[in-house]
């Protein structure tokens, strides 16, 4: 395996992690699964081409026993993840690791993925702060507040999220080909602290983003018990939750809990890349075009569909159910700051009543309506004991909403994409935007409404969205970006294509400031 030296990482730093024992981990993984990786990658791009000529996703006809078999369950939850009312989620920083742990909600997501720009240095950083927040000894001192932050003695259940089956980890090689960044994400935590978490009754516990059907649940499953062999722990030692943000995705939801039924314990409403993945998935269908992103809320036909349907096959089979993000943050305005927090209450409030196990906040100042919110449905650990039966049909989770398209619309999302980029490149993985924490999934929502509304050739106001429109508002946007000149002529090839780029993310890695 060869270790691809960066401008901002250090051999000392690449040698605190990157042992020899995980680099010959990291190597047997590459060895073992990338070639099943390529190849369910190119079935995505075969399922794109069907859906291109019309043949929409449906409930598979040859998994029906499996949805019928009502005799299955996930295996047993740890109880370490009994209770996730509330889980906090943010990136790999150090600062932001303790204060999340520290933070009173229940469990703590630590992204690699969408909240993480995914520098050499970052990646490398993320694995050494967690592995310092495992060992109970993690610090971070503020020199201008003359402030050190340490972990207090009860800290949140810690899960980590890799980067998604489509990335790569250019800085890592195996035989000349780089490394998927799931593999590298995945295995360095796990081979660095499967011992210690087991030590600290706890184990190795993941979130698995983008995953579109229950092929790639299979390949994950296999990953596990592989590496539950490799260092010869219990198979099922390793728990999951998957996130369901992908429209093809919500029609496996049985066969994923049954592809991976010995390590899974929930299943998570990913909201923002779902509709992302609505969008791009039915993108020359003119039948399919969506208003204003601030439009598409929970409310919305498919949206309620989706979410119902979650909680029940979740219920069904014994696994959780976990709500989608609530994006508001702190404010100065106070009225503001009301309002915002009203909103994520009554947001809170409806999954409750759904039925969800837990939620998703992006601040600790969220904590306490998400609690009050739960509170009112929720007793116990879980709301596993509410079975709905619903019938919701694939009617039902393709149902496009009626929505208007407004230059404000246009302008929101073009200056989302620009002010993503320009902190993306920069090694900041989520930006705050009009208080809310922006991410690469509510960027790549913005990203492909431009490209959607361009494409078919939408009109505001008898005015056609075309390159001259989106050119003119680009020119009016008064921002000042660091980079401004490189991150408007990626946003102009990624909106001025036939094609759309699958992730806005794979265009811009080698822009990132390494």
């Amino acid at each position: 395996m060869k270790i691809h030296e960066t401008n901002s990482t250090s051999k000392k730093q690449i040698k605190e992690i990157l042992t020899s024992k995980s680099n010959e981990f990291l190597k047997q993984l590459h060895i073992t699964f990338n070639n099943r990786i390529e190849t369910l990658l190119k079935e995505r791009i075969s399922i794109q081409e069907k859906i291109d000529k019309g043949n929409f996703p449906d409930f598979l006809n040859q998994t029906k026993a499996i949805r019928n078999d009502i005799t299955w369950n996930v295996g047993k939850i740890p109880t370490s993840l009994l209770n996730r009312t509330v889980e906090i989620t943010g990136p790999v920083d150090r600062k932001i690791i303790i204060n999340a742990l520290n933070s009173g909600a229940n469990c703590f997501m630590a992204d690699f993925e969408d909240s993480s720009s995914p520098s050499f240095n970052n990646m490398l950083n993320g694995q050494i702060n967690l592995r310092d927040a495992i060992n109970g000894d993690i610090t971070y001192n503020n020199k201008l507040k003359n402030k050190t932050y340490k972990l207090n003695e009860k800290t949140a259940t810690l899960l980590v999220r890799p980067r998604g089956l489509h990335s790569l980890e250019k800085n890592v090689s195996v035989d000349n080909v780089f490394m998927r960044a799931s593999l590298f994400d995945f295995g360095l935590y796990f081979i660095t602290n499967y011992n210690k978490l087991l030590e600290k009754d706890v184990a190795p516990y993941f979130y698995l983003p983008k995953l579109e059907n229950h092929n790639e649940a299979k390949l994950w499953n296999d990953i596990f018990t592989f590496s539950e062999n490799y260092v010869k722990i219990p198979i099922g030692t390793i728990k999951t939750t998957v996130l369901i943000e992908h429209i093809c995705a919500v029609f496996e939801m049985d066969e994923i809990l049954f592809s991976l039924k010995n390590h899974i314990v929930a299943l998570n409403t990913g909201r923002w890349d779902y509709i992302f993945s609505f969008i791009k998935k039915f993108r020359y269908n003119p039948n399919f075009i969506l208003g204003n992103r601030n439009q598409i809320t929970m409310k919305v036909h498919f949206m309620k569909s989706y979410v119902k349907l979650l909680v029940q096959t979740c219920h069904k089979r014994g696994a959780y159910a976990i709500g989608g993000m609530a994006a508001h943050i702190p404010t100065k305005n106070e009225e503001i700051n009301k309002i915002n927090l009203e909103k994520v209450y009554q947001d809170k409030l409806q999954e409750a009543k759904q039925g969800m196990d837990g939620t998703w906040i992006a601040h600790p100042a969220l904590l306490k309506p998400a609690i009050k919110a739960f509170s009112k449905y929720k007793k116990g650990y879980n709301q596993l004991y509410v079975n709905p039966t619903y019938i919701i049909t694939s009617e039902d989770l393709l149902k496009v909403p009626k929505g208007i398209i407004t230059e404000d619309g246009v302008r929101t999302n073009i200056v989302t994409c620009l002010k993503y980029l320009d902190s993306w490149i920069n090694g900041i993985g989520c930006v705050a935007i009009n208080n809310k924490m922006e991410d690469a999934a509510t960027a790549e929502i913005s990203r492909i409404q431009l490209w959607q509304w361009r494409y078919h050739k939408v009109k505001i106001n008898n005015i056609l969205i075309d390159e001259n429109y989106i050119n003119k508002i680009i020119l009016e946007d008064k921002t000042s970006y660091e980079h401004d000149f490189k991150i408007k002529n990626l946003l102009k090839r990624m909106l001025f294509t036939n094609i759309p780029d699958e992730f806005m993310t794979n265009l811009a890695y080698d822009l990132i400031k390494n």
